[in-house]
């Protein structure tokens, strides 16, 4: 389905993407992963395909990931991959999961709902990059935390896009309902005060989750990966705290290019600091099951 492509790579993501910072052998594989999820995000996220569309491209992606069809050369990419490592379709088929409830679901009633929504959509993507590096499952609560983070970081900032192109919106209901807000909101040239509040509410809940997962880059046992946390973090702190006081609607809020570069090279030092604070711990685990 090449008409749903986008042409968006790594380098166009707000953080870090298996970036020079990864450790070569780590980066294919990586890579791989994130070439099927960005498949499939561009799949979801065409505004002009219609859902069945869009379902019967993203059901391709996944059948040709499991050995079912080889029409889609992200799915064998990353299937070769997966066997030439011994690791598990899991994270990347939850993925699917999730990118099937964005062709299907468009409204979130609250905070837990959009946490069920993260699990598929956000975690898989923390334990692939773990799981990939050799690390133990026991990391997985620290990093589903930063991911969820990361994900929510990404909805507040494109919020007012998300629902002029697609009507879709990740705030949940209730949290718009506390503040005052409603979904019409996101439609103005700039957010109400009561929007704002919300926004700044759910962007505060993701620097809570941040803190949940910061003890992560102090246990992986990769020194390099260590950095690519640090600098994931420090980034994802930037952006919390511009989303608290700047409008998503109205202002930008992604960082420029020379904020994120020197962001995530004092992150990387911080990340490297915290690994070496705490000293290597053993973390190599077998391969898990397919």
């Amino acid at each position: 389905m090449k008409a749903a492509q986008t042409g968006k790579t790594e380098r166009d993501e707000n953080f870090p993407v298996a970036s020079r910072l990864i450790a070569p052998r780590y980066r294919a594989s990586i890579l791989a992963f994130y070439r099927f999820a960005r498949k499939a995000d561009d799949i979801a996220d065409h505004p002009n395909l219609p859902p069945p569309a869009k379902l019967e491209g993203l059901e391709a992606l996944e059948a040709t990931l499991i050995g079912q069809r080889d029409s889609e050369p992200e799915g064998i990419a990353l299937r070769e991959a997966l066997a030439a490592r011994g690791l598990s379709q899991v994270h990347a088929r939850d993925l699917i999961a999730a990118f099937r409830l964005d062709v299907t679901k468009s409204r979130y009633r609250d905070w837990r709902e959009l946490m069920d929504y993260c699990a598929l959509s956000a975690m898989p993507v923390g334990r692939f990059v773990l799981d990939v590096h050799g690390q133990s499952p026991s990391l997985w609560p620290a990093s589903d935390a930063i991911c969820a983070s990361l994900q929510i970081i990404n909805h507040l900032q494109d919020c007012g896009q998300d629902f002029a192109r697609l009507d879709r919106v990740y705030l949940p209901e209730d949290s718009l309902t506390c503040a005052g807000a409603a979904y019409a909101d996101l439609a103005a040239p700039r957010a109400s005060p009561a929007l704002r509040a919300a926004i700044g509410e759910l962007a505060q809940k993701s620097g809570a989750l941040l803190d949940d997962g910061a003890e992560l880059a102090g246990r992986v046992s990769d020194w390099r990966l260590a950095c690519e946390i640090g600098a994931i973090l420090r980034l994802a702190r930037a952006n919390v705290r511009r989303l608290t006081r700047r409008d998503p609607l109205s202002e930008r809020v992604h960082p420029g290019k020379a904020a994120f570069v020197f962001s995530g090279l004092v992150g990387a030092a911080e990340g490297a600091m915290a690994r070496a604070a705490r000293g290597a711990r053993p973390a190599t685990v077998e391969a898990r099951p397919k």
